[in-house]
């Protein structure tokens, strides 16, 4: 957790619906949340960070990014302060998609959703190993107000480092998979693509091939399977990781969980 960049945003559309990042200081909202977890473990953020279903973070489809937000259990009054770190959810009414860590803080886990009060608190820092956002969990038990939480956590922060350091689940690297690197020490030009997915039916092929023409540029790949032909799909290229990461957003809003982003030099960009 931490690094990645601030961002707020442009306009998106994800399943024919548009969503508008922008600074909401005054956001409080009650609805239903649902979490996220394996599928998604060791992943990129939406702002370049890598989720870690361990860690008390969540998406939200129009929040900063990075950005602290109190979320309570309405059925149970648990509460929790998160780190938003992701866009999402995209499915039905849904207002914040939680890691499961976050949901088993929560007393949710095994519902799956529940129904959640989500208060905007402000920017999160950057470089945060975790510490600031202990020290932010503990100011919201000691009753701090939530307009001055930062600035409170900030000033005690230090004094968690080493319970964190004491936790080596907390102090977990994840090793980069070739597929899911974005190094900015590779050199460039760099392509950026997303691999929606391998499918066997040329009709769903198609299908979605059609449907994604309107996020990016479509290549699919005609590939021998174990029982005929399959045909893999990657949109792109796209020369920045924002408007890649967008897509990704989009695509998976189509119910394709395994999206995710590549990295392609650009003499190596081709779809094999």
């Amino acid at each position: 957790m931490g690094g990645g960049r601030y961002q707020i945003g442009s306009p998106y559309q994800v399943a024919g619906r548009w969503f508008t990042p922008k600074e909401q200081p005054n956001y409080d909202k009650t609805g239903p949340a649902s979490w996220y977890g394996e599928a998604f473990n060791r992943r990129m953020t939406s702002n370049g960070e890598w989720f870690d279903m361990d860690r008390l973070t969540a998406a939200h489809p129009t929040l900063p990014l990075p950005s602290y937000a109190m979320v309570t259990n309405v059925s149970n009054g648990a509460t929790i302060i998160v780190r938003i770190n992701d866009r999402g959810p995209f499915v039905g009414p849904r207002i914040i998609d939680l890691s499961k860590q976050s949901a088993s803080a929560l007393g949710y886990l095994r519902k799956g959703t529940t129904k959640v009060r989500v208060q905007y608190i402000g920017p999160a820092p950057l470089n945060d190993n975790g510490t600031h956002l202990a020290a932010m969990n503990i100011e919201l038990k000691n009753g701090t107000p939530l307009r001055r939480m930062i600035a409170a956590a900030s000033k005690g922060g230090s004094d968690l480092v080493q319970v964190t350091q004491a936790d080596p689940d907390q102090q977990e690297s994840y090793e980069e998979q070739p597929e899911q690197a974005f190094a900015q020490s590779l050199p460039s030009p760099v392509n950026y693509f997303v691999q929606a997915g391998t499918f066997a039916d040329p009709d769903n092929a198609e299908r979605l091939r059609l449907e994604f023409v309107n996020i990016g540029p479509v290549q699919v790949a005609e590939l021998t399977g174990f029982d005929g032909p399959v045909y893999r799909m990657r949109v792109g290229p796209f020369d920045n990781l924002n408007d890649a990461q967008i897509a990704l957003n989009q695509i998976h809003g189509y119910g394709l969980p395994d999206a995710h982003l590549l990295e392609s030099h650009l003499q190596q960009a081709s779809l094999q």
